[in-house]
């Protein structure tokens, strides 16, 4: 049997969630609906998720249409939580992106859509809550049309709609507009398809258009559009009919290597860690030895998803998606065997989380037990990201929004009974190196305590090209161990720079290195006090990239998003000096009847206080989207973080912390 991993990606409240729980009753997994508002989702199955009605946490469910068995991925629809889908589209095969009827395309299913057409992931997208008052049908259309992606194709018509009674009719060989659309826009990815159109308009028959359109969305170019109501089911057996049609389900290699992606980790009730992973090709079984992270760990239990259930299995094979116990190690991301083409997709499609606050537990005696807590769920989300202050006893996290802080408070209160608050939340920023800096400290000299020569270079690079490493010194002039060991440090180092922000966009060339080889006395004992070690390479290479860093200089961004803002004609007047005083820069207005449409940029630290003005600014009428878009110098005073490591900066505290003497 065929298998499609299929997502299901919305903004928030578009009806995402309602939709699996329609699925899943139409495939007759489901005896009954579940609700959201009610809190009885199937795929909802946190406690938080139901109090508060929305997704938090990726959900699997496997159901059957046909002869293609479908596992599918219910993903979170509020931004705070887009970490969640950026970890799951790397193991789809398909998506179906639900739109609201009513709210239309709004920024989230903007900025999903980029990123599904861009990763060439099939989509197709449902227009949900047909039923509802104030739901269009034309409207829509020319909204996804005109802001998603003009390869669209409407597949059915709606009667009744904005009511209870709202039905969908599938278009067939008959409806003559649906016919003229589909050679219209599949002529243009097929050659052969418009010759024989214009050869003879009759002898291309309906057969031939629908073949191709399932050959051009399975390609990620053409976007089927469904209408429906998950709460009704009206449209609902048309899309099924559509996804099991249109999206290419496949028959795994099931003989080929191992290979398989990490995409989601949990804990069981006794604290084991339970991996769900996507097999590309090959097949794994219970006892089956796998290298993790360096480490040699076995297979204690698999769990397939099967028709609505998780089921205990003896070997997962290609195509599923399974449960993985007994690997300790194991972390998102990780590749379980080989490598897949699939799998090895880009996993940044989405900007990292910009907001960063101290959680401060409320009895300080839960400071070592919130530290526990907090590196859990940072297994089960990474971009969570702990930063410890051992001098200060604080801990640092990077989220994206308030909610997300929110959902991070009350699970530590549920999960681990820890109540903590939170400081002030601050603008994640940058540093970029401005010129080249370089240092060099030499083994045997009365300034250097370490048995190791370490010369360093740096130099800006282009931005968006994160950290580099280079070498100038042959490979072999060094062991391999402490090459390593001064790589390794870089990286480490540069996560705080001169100003305590993480460096980025620079390349750091080793031009430098000598040690003293293994050392020992007549008798054959090692000597530590003559040979090199990697630690004396992990201990000098801080104090000579900072020494390079403060040479080069650096300079601190931070993140600018890009806006849309559409307001109303008469309060532009309002709003315009509003954005100024947020050191927004806006683009000529763009009149669109009795509104404006206006663009331009914002910094990421401004874009919360203009949510929370413009309903004044404009009675309620103003609509704001802005995403991630670029990094910008900081104009005036910079802003600093507190540092979290030894303080390479200062070297009398460094050579006391790392080695207790100065």
């Amino acid at each position: 049997m065929k298998t499609l991993n299929l997502g299901i990606v919305a903004h928030v409240d578009a009806g995402k969630t309602s939709l699996t729980e329609r699925l899943l009753f139409a495939a007759g997994v489901l005896d009954e609906i579940g609700s959201v508002d009610a809190g009885s989702a199937q795929t909802d199955s946190l406690a938080l998720e139901r109090e508060r009605g929305i997704t938090i946490r990726a959900a699997v469910v496997s159901f059957v249409i046909d002869d293609v068995t479908v596992n599918l991925l219910d993903t979170p629809g509020h931004p705070d939580f887009i970490a969640e889908v950026e970890r799951v589209l790397g193991v789809l095969d398909g998506a179906v992106l639900v739109v609201s009827a009513v709210e239309g395309v709004q920024p989230q299913t903007r900025l999903l859509m980029r990123t599904l057409r861009r990763l060439r992931v099939p989509t197709l997208v449902f227009v949900n809550k047909i039923d509802r008052g104030g739901a269009q049908y034309d409207g829509v259309l020319r909204s996804i049309t005109g802001r998603l992606t003009p390869a669209t194709v409407a597949m059915g018509s709606v009667s009744g709609l904005g009511t209870r009674g709202a039905a969908v009719t599938p278009y067939g060989a008959t409806d003559t507009g649906f016919t003229s659309r589909l050679v219209d826009l599949l002529a243009e990815g097929d050659d052969a398809l418009l010759a024989a159109f214009v050869q003879n308009e009759a002898a291309v028959s309906c057969c031939r258009l629908l073949a191709e359109l399932a050959a051009q969305t399975g390609r990620g170019r053409v976007h089927p559009v469904f209408f429906g109501s998950a709460i009704t089911g009206a449209g609902v057996d048309a899309l099924m009919a559509g996804i099991a049609r249109l999206l290419p389900a496949r028959e795994g290699d099931v003989d080929g290597p191992v290979s398989g992606t990490v995409f989601k980790v949990d804990r069981g009730p006794v604290g084991d860690k339970i991996a769900y992973v996507r097999m590309f090709s090959g097949s794994l079984h219970v006892r089956d030895r796998l290298q993790v992270r360096g480490h040699d760990e076995k297979v204690t239990g698999i769990r397939v998803f099967d028709r609505g259930a998780v089921v205990r299995r003896a070997s997962v094979l290609a195509g599923q998606i399974a449960q993985l116990r007994g690997l300790h190690g194991v972390q998102i991301g990780d590749v379980v065997g080989l490598p897949s083409p699939t799998s090895t997709r880009d996993v940044r499609h989405f900007a990292p989380p910009m907001l960063e606050t101290v959680v401060v537990p409320v009895r300080p005696a839960d400071r070592a037990a919130l530290h526990t807590a907090l590196v859990r769920l940072a297994e089960q989300d990474p971009l969570i990201a702990l930063r410890q202050d051992e001098v200060r006893g604080e801990i640092s996290v990077s989220l994206y929004g308030e909610v997300q802080k929110e959902v991070l408070q009350s699970t530590l209160a549920a999960e681990a009974g820890i109540d903590v608050t939170f400081s002030e939340t601050t603008t994640i920023c940058i540093e970029r190196p401005i010129r080249t800096g370089a240092a060099v400290e030499t083994i045997g000299a009365d300034s250097n305590p370490f048995l190791a020569t370490v010369g360093l270079r740096v130099e800006p690079a282009p931005a968006g090209t994160g950290v580099q490493f280079r070498l100038e010194i042959e490979l072999g002039s060094m062991p391999y161990a402490f090459m390593r060991a001064v790589e390794e440090t870089v990286h480490a180092t540069l996560r705080q720079g001169l100003a305590g922000w993480q460096v980025t966009d620079t390349a750091v060339t080793l031009t430098y290195s000598g040690y003293w080889a293994r050392q020992s006395h007549a008798h054959g004992t090692f000597d530590k006090s003559m040979s090199s070690t990697a630690g004396d390479f992990r201990g000098l290479t801080p104090l000579v990239l900072i020494s390079a860093l403060q040479q080069a200089g650096t300079r601190v961004n931070e993140p600018v998003h890009r806006f849309a803002l559409e307001i109303p004609a008469e309060t532009y007047g309002a709003v315009l000096p509003a954005l100024a005083q947020l050191r927004g820069v806006p683009d000529p207005p763009t009149a669109q009847g009795t509104a404006y449409l206006l663009e331009g940029t914002i910094p990421a630290s401004q874009v919360h206080a203009l949510q929370q003005r413009l309903p004044r600014l404009t009675s309620g009428a103003g609509v704001l989207e802005s995403a991630f878009d670029h990094y910008q110098p900081v104009h005036g005073r910079a802003p600093t973080r507190a540092r979290t490591d030894a303080n390479p900066l200062d070297r009398s505290t460094y050579l006391l912390r790392v080695q207790r003497r100065v």
